[in-house]
């Protein structure tokens, strides 16, 4: 009882600090996908726990050569089989769902996602940065325009831009490549916006996505966190949610019409 008390003046706190707000930022991580039974990456079940780590020269060899790149991707695609199928047959959660619902409701100005499955897009939200990229699209090297991984023509290698003719590559992120300059940008001036910082889901130690959350407290920017376990930001922030998304962000949303309609 004691917890379930905690928990329902912790929503209640969120819900009055989003009232508040007038831009509200949200870093989102990968434990919101796994509500929707997408593989985390670390941990006892994760894809790098089973497999093992990516090499940590993926972006050295497609710049050194692109064509046996996308090749080896190519040959190795059965290697991911089972996470590609996660992912393709995963559907928006309730924490996607009460993300959109947010948004629509003036809440929650723009999500920052870690998140490479397109589940933010798919639950109706619309002002998205996708820091680490998204598996469904490719990336021009050259001038950054992307397009669907899917309209991509594999019959000669490396697929180049039809935009510029550069090279392109699938657009989610390799350790050692670069964040794409366009969605850094992003990131930093929803940071610099932002009145109010929400990390969802994320254990907070990849960077440069964990350095967002800490500059907005910098300026005095009050943060909400909502995560199962504890992570590095548990103590900078001013309200801990210690439960799933799923279960959290809808109570929020059902608090703040609640008080909408009160007033």
């Amino acid at each position: 009882m004691h917890q379930r008390d905690e928990l329902d003046r912790a929503i209640e706190a969120a819900a009055r600090e989003m009232a508040r707000a007038s831009h509200a930022v949200a870093l989102v991580g990968a434990g919101l996908s796994a509500e929707s039974g997408i593989p985390t990456f670390r941990g006892g079940e994760g894809l790098w726990t089973k497999l093992g780590e990516p090499t940590f020269d993926g972006w050295e060899l497609f710049n050194e050569d692109p064509a046996a790149w996308w090749q080896r991707a190519i040959d190795f695609k059965e290697e991911f089989a089972d996470f590609n199928r996660a992912i393709d047959e995963a559907r928006p959660n309730p924490g996607h769902l009460a993300m959109a619902d947010l948004e629509a409701m003036g809440r929650l100005a723009h999500v920052i996602t870690q998140n490479i499955d397109n589940l933010h897009q798919r639950a109706g939200s619309r002002h998205i940065t996708e820091i680490h990229g998204n598996r469904y699209l490719v990336r021009c090297m050259s001038c950054g325009s992307r397009d669907r991984l899917e309209s991509v023509r594999l019959d000669r290698l490396p697929p180049l831009c039809p935009e510029c003719g550069g090279f392109m590559k699938n657009d989610t992120v390799m350790f050692g490549e670069p964040i794409p300059e366009d969605a850094l940008r992003e990131c930093y001036r929803q940071t610099a916006l932002c009145d109010l910082f929400l990390v969802v889901g994320t254990s907070a130690v990849v960077y440069p996505a964990a350095e967002f959350p800490v500059m907005a407290c910098r300026r005095g920017v009050p943060l909400i966190e909502i995560n199962p376990e504890e992570t590095p930001l548990s103590g900078l922030a001013e309200v801990v949610i210690r439960a799933s998304a799923g279960e959290s962000l809808p109570a929020i949303v059902e608090r703040l019409k609640a008080g909408t309609s009160r007033s």
